[in-house]
């Protein structure tokens, strides 16, 4: 099992530690991990391994949004980056209270123009869907940071879809 970690964290598979298929043909991301894990699949099965689970938690999905919103995203960030980032890690734990102190790893600007510039391709997940790749999203209804039914919408041709109905990004209640 291979596991990619959420934009400005570390560790933070023990919150999906109930979900995460520990075999050694899945790969697992949390957010922004998730368009990691994305691309690990593709060059995996490209090269001919073997990828049996894609699991992809929370996956960050901004491609619907405006440019405009993005780069207002990009220029709050280089404004003031513990601002900006004090919020976000509240949107990533709502509607919870959890401390998120010890999972915390300083993310970068590249790293965000990554995550909310990233485009999920159909042609991908249709490439990984035919070579019989499991592919699941997971998606907690009261997400603060992306657009669940957006979401939802996208990943529906390609995918199991596993919803939590009080739950944010986190997945938690």
């Amino acid at each position: 099992m291979r596991y990619f970690s959420g934009f400005g964290l570390q560790r933070d598979s023990l919150f999906f530690k109930d979900i995460i298929d520990s075999s050694e043909f899945s790969i697992t991301g949390f957010s922004y991990g998730a368009q990691k894990a994305m691309q690990e699949a593709l060059r995996e099965v490209k090269e001919g391994k073997r990828v049996q689970k894609l699991q992809l938690i929370s996956p960050a999905f901004f491609q619907h949004l405006k440019k405009e919103q993005i780069y207002k995203e990009i220029r709050a960030f280089m404004k003031n980056r513990e601002l900006y980032l004090n919020f976000f890690y509240k949107k990533i734990c709502y509607p919870t209270k959890i401390e998120l102190q010890q999972f915390i790893k300083a993310p970068t600007l590249g790293e965000l123009k990554e995550l909310l510039l990233y485009e999920w391709k159909p042609e991908e997940l249709d490439f990984l869907k035919e070579r019989g790749v499991a592919i699941e999203v997971y998606i907690g209804k009261k997400d603060k940071i992306i657009d669940v039914e957006a979401v939802e919408e996208f990943f529906k041709p390609y995918a199991t879809i596993y919803s939590f109905k009080n739950a944010g990004h986190l997945l938690k209640e």
